[in-house]
Formats: structure tokens, sequence, C-alpha cells
């Protein structure tokens, strides 16, 4: 199976406090990762280093076989915890902005993808609620012809609906040549589209795999594993297992 994504001992240290400590995973063409952990667990971090907007303290990451640089950027899409447009944009200058700027950027599929969020091409910014933001700026995110989306916190904080909407941008966007990371502390509500997770805490992988078969493992869902992990109630029973 394709590679498409590939970590080596990644570490990123903020003056002396560490943030990523060894970090190693992999990710084949064709899967969407869920990567899980509390705040300050170096999700974002790890993430800014996938794109190509932090460098590692130590270690190698590559996307594609392409160390992460100039050519890497061209394979990733990033969508960031925070908005990413100015307030008086409209959604059109938006795409317009975003067409100028990537090479990638398909107009056709932008539009179609408004429709699809029930976004008007002239709504500014500054009038959208939080949950159309969201669905405004990962419209910008997957109207790319990426090879890697890599998406920080895209539910946080919009309401069911909107949550509903994007998890179906997700899945309707989604095809076997490229993959998906999915940065969330929502578990409950995105688990079922993962194929693979990525559970980090204190700046360190604590448990990877597929999603399927870590349920089968633990005999549980994939957000009761997140809270059994990262509460001080890993049971005897969730130990053994992990061995």
């Amino acid at each position: 199976m394709e590679e498409i994504l590939r970590i080596e001992g990644v570490s990123k240290n903020y003056l002396l406090k560490p943030a990523l400590k060894d970090v190693n995973f992999t990710l084949n063409k064709g899967r969407i990762l869920g990567l899980m952990g509390p705040n300050g667990s170096g999700k974002t971090t790890l993430l800014k280093i996938i794109a190509g907007l932090l460098l590692p303290t130590g270690g190698k990451v590559t996307v594609c076989g392409k160390p992460v640089g100039v050519e890497s950027k061209q394979l990733v899409s990033f969508l960031p915890d925070r908005n990413i447009m100015y307030p008086n944009m409209t959604c059109q200058n938006a795409i317009d902005f975003y067409a100028d700027f990537f090479a990638d950027f398909d107009k056709n599929k932008a539009k179609d993808m408004l429709d699809f969020m029930k976004l008007s091409a002239d709504e500014k910014v500054k009038t959208m609620s939080k949950g159309m933001v969201e669905k405004m700026n990962l419209t910008l995110t997957f109207s790319r012809r990426a090879k890697l989306f890599v998406l920080d916190e895209p539910l946080g904080g919009v309401d069911p609906v909107a949550r509903e909407r994007i998890i179906s941008t997700i899945i309707k966007t989604y095809t076997e040549d490229s993959s998906i990371i999915i940065s969330t502390h929502l578990v409950n509500d995105v688990e079922s589209i993962f194929d693979d997770v990525c559970f980090i805490g204190n700046g360190r992988i604590k448990l990877a795999g597929s999603a399927d078969d870590l349920r089968t493992q633990y005999n549980t869902s994939i957000d009761q594993i997140y809270i059994k992990l990262f509460s001080d109630d890993w049971s005897d029973t969730f130990k053994e297992a992990a061995k």
C-alpha cells in the first residue's frame, strides 16, 4: 500500500520545554487518521510540522517520500484551528484568494462545496456564525487537489447540525488517492469515520493502530479508550490488553 506520510523520531522543543518526544508513525493512502489527546499534548505542534509551518528539533517527516519543505507543501492542505479569512471577505473573495495562492485549487469544486454547505458566495465572514466560518474554511481546504488533508479541530465549538454537515463533507470529499488527519476532542461524534487512530499525551504517542483492531482488542469504543487512556482509571484490564 502506498505510503502518504512517514514520521520518524520527531521531537520539538520550545526553548527548553519539549512539546514532542520521539514521535513515530506512518499513514498509508486512502486512510483517515484520528489524532487525539488533551490540550497541550502536542497535537497542533505535530500538525504544523507535517504542514511545513514549523521545523522539528529532531527527526524526519516525509510526505509521499518528499522531505517536508517547498515540495511537500504542494501536497498538503492544512486547516488550522482558527479562522483564516479576513472579516470583510466574502466567500467568493476567499475562493479567489485561494485560487491565486494555490496552483492546485479547484474553483468549480469550491463552488459545488459552497452549495453543499448551504453558503452564499456573497456572504461576508463578519456576518457568519462560527459554524458557517468552519464550513467555509473546510471548503477552502478541501478544494485543493492535495494528497494529505490535515484538519486541526474542524468540529470545535460548532453546533450539532453544523457538525453533521462538516462530517458529511469530509466523507464526501475523501478519495482513495489521498489521506486525511483529523485532530479532535469530539471523539464520539467522528470516530465512525476513522480508519486509524493515534493517541498523543505529553508529546509522546501513547497508543496507535487500526481503529477496528483497537475496538476489538479493548472491547469498547475509541471514545471510551480515549477517556480511559487519559484518565487516572487506566485499569488493569486495559493495561493487560495493551501488552
